[in-house]
């Protein structure tokens, strides 16, 4: 007889090992895996369909169609080539791009908030006679930490959100105190003054440069839209069980629409151009964690954390942390999260409190600890990308001369402040 504990085990530890070795395979890994759980019996069809947090996959799929627009409209690329005009010296051009990164990756998927702005770097960078290396890797880094701000901001958020029944609203203040939101704008600050250091060798004056002309301001509408409706639902749809993946997905077809006969595009040439890899990459990790949680082994790994921490909750809390800044420094911070999240909820019930302290601690670790390593965040990947086709090389030490400092102090910054607000 077939043990269907052992089975979802193995397949689950072979998949995260072909994650780590075979990254760009990484969506058909956990399909595959996905249908193994399925075939030998670890998980029924009825248990596989409810593992996926469908809610999750239409906020993220609505807005992928959103954020194409919006990168298409121009207008993230004219802001920012205002801010660089008005700067006094490059160090403050740059400084302005990332935190016009950070801000546009608050709202808009991190890869796409990549595409948007790296056009705006790499001209900089050329006008200027410099290297994009620095300001390409500070652009990630930056993406990648704003996306924990809020609930749309990266598939972690959503996934945090979607387990704990987080709401748009409960991503500033949850229960009536400063939530994740702040904690990361409380890394923002500190790890500012990383980048500064960076780049404050950089005092010529930035060059005027061609104004981008703006195709449309519909999809800046449209996006600003998206987010009050999203802000809106939070009032009526309290347990987050519904009401933002059917709004995104509603918004993401006016989109489709708009993009069809406004700019006469071939709806299956949009379709085709989202990152559907990814959104299967979450059905596919959803059916491995939910297999995992089927058989008992979240439970199981859970009483094994909480042995080792006791009753020591700052103890547990800073292990948390640490373990998801080391991890997701190799591994995508996407199955890592969606793993942990039951784990973590499972060891404060075992302590007897509330949950919340470990989850922003999982979250603020897992989302940041992405920026140590290339490999550590998509973001990081597409940038690395963008600037071998220009013909720049990243070396990995290159890149985590900058994404360490710049991890430690954003993470240290944000941890102190969400154990100061949310210690029991």
């Amino acid at each position: 007889m077939l043990d269907f504990k052992i089975i979802s085990l193995i397949i689950f530890v072979v998949s995260y090992v072909l994650f780590i070795f075979f990254t760009h395979k990484k969506t058909l890994i956990a399909v595959l895996g996905s249908v193994f759980l399925i075939l030998s019996g670890a998980i029924s069809f009825k248990q596989a369909f409810f593992a996926v947090n469908w809610n999750v996959m239409g906020i993220f799929v609505g807005t992928l169609v959103v954020a194409d627009i919006f990168m298409k409209s121009r207008v993230p690329a004219y802001i920012a080539e205002i801010i660089v005009d008005k700067a006094k010296n490059t160090t403050w051009a740059i400084l302005f791009i990332c935190a016009l990164t950070g801000f546009i990756s608050a709202f808009v998927e991190n890869v796409a908030t990549v595409l948007i702005v790296a056009p705006i770097a790499l001209s900089l960078a050329k006008k200027l006679k410099i290297s994009p290396v620095h300001m390409m890797i500070a652009i990630a880094i930056s993406s990648n930490l704003q996306g924990a701000a809020t609930l749309i901001g990266d598939p972690p958020s959503m996934l945090l959100a979607g387990f704990a029944k987080m709401n748009f609203t409960d991503f500033f203040f949850y229960h009536g105190k400063p939530s994740i939101f702040f904690a990361v704008q409380i890394g923002t600050v500190v790890s500012f003054f990383i980048l500064y250091a960076v780049f404050r060798s950089h005092r010529q004056k930035v060059e005027l440069i061609e104004v981008e002309k703006v195709k449309s301001w519909i999809p800046t509408t449209i996006l600003i839209s998206l987010i009050i409706l999203l802000a809106v639902s939070s009032f009526f749809d309290t347990g987050f069980s519904y009401a933002a993946g059917i709004i995104c997905m509603f918004m993401g077809i006016i989109s489709l629409l708009w993009e069809r006969f406004v700019l006469k595009s071939s709806v299956k040439g949009i379709l085709k151009s989202l990152d559907w890899e990814t959104a299967f990459f979450l059905i596919g990790i959803f059916l491995l964690v939910g297999s995992l949680t089927a058989n008992g082994w979240i439970e199981v790994i859970a009483k094994q954390l909480s042995l080792l921490i006791g009753q020591n909750i700052l103890l547990g809390y800073l292990l948390i942390v640490l373990i998801s800044v080391f991890v997701s420094a190799f591994v995508d911070n996407v199955p890592f999260l969606a793993t942990m999240l039951p784990v973590v909820v499972s060891m404060s019930d075992k302590m007897q409190i509330s949950p919340t302290l470990f989850l922003f601690g999982l979250l603020i670790g897992a989302s940041v600890g992405g920026n140590i390593t290339p490999i550590g965040a998509s973001a990081n990947i597409v940038a690395c990308s963008l600037l071998k086709k220009e013909g720049y090389q990243v070396s990995f030490k290159e890149f985590v001369k900058i994404g360490l400092p710049f991890t430690l102090a954003a993470v240290s910054a944000a941890t102190v402040f969400v154990w100061f607000i949310w210690k029991p």
